[in-house]
């Protein structure tokens, strides 16, 4: 058996662990982030601001995300994030490109740089000057800086999955969710 990290039940989790869990979408991803009980409501509350605190568009956003997953090989990630995509705007056919091998350029132009933004952080850590410019020039420090955070926060929510082998749940949950309730739940306190 391959080994891999159990989601806890909720008899092992406090209360407020588990009433958070139940005003959120049946996703493991959430599951488990539980078993780190120092770090899982932060966790979530800053989920809640790379989602839905940010001026960066939601559109944009996800493309960037969907990068991040196929660069870094996250399954849970992807498949998730591509109904999330879909729910912002993101075609079928954008999301095929975003998703192939090598440099993307089958975007526009800004579709491109998202991808090239998503890309180099996960592979490279630190941007490219030139990419670092393009996105200050095109989106102002605030954004710039939020689409940054987003790719490096997605590298490592990508990173928890893949190593705790965290599995795809049984249906699409995303699928028939309201994206923006989402946001009400997540940030609960």
């Amino acid at each position: 058996m391959n080994p891999k990290i159990p989601l806890p039940k909720d008899s092992e989790l406090p209360e407020e662990f588990r009433e958070r869990l139940a005003a959120l979408p049946p996703l493991n991803v959430f599951r488990m982030m539980a078993n780190a009980p120092a770090s899982f409501m932060q966790l979530l509350d800053f989920a809640t601001t790379i989602l839905f605190g940010s001026e960066f568009d939601a559109r944009k956003r996800e493309i960037a995300i969907l990068r991040v997953a196929h660069t870094t090989k996250s399954n849970y990630e992807w498949v998730q994030h591509v109904e999330v995509a879909r729910a912002t705007g993101v075609t079928d056919e954008e999301i095929a490109i975003i998703g192939r091998d090598g440099m993307v350029s089958g975007l526009d132009e800004e579709g491109n740089l998202l991808c090239r933004v998503a890309e180099e952080i996960s592979l490279d850590v630190r941007l490219s000057d030139e990419a670092l410019s393009q996105i200050t020039e095109r989106y102002g420090v605030r954004q710039a800086t939020e689409l940054i955070l987003c790719c490096a926060y997605f590298n490592l929510v990508s990173r928890f999955l893949e190593s705790t082998r965290t599995e795809l749940e049984d249906t699409a949950v995303l699928a028939d969710q309201k994206i923006d309730g989402i946001s009400d739940t997540l940030g609960k306190d």
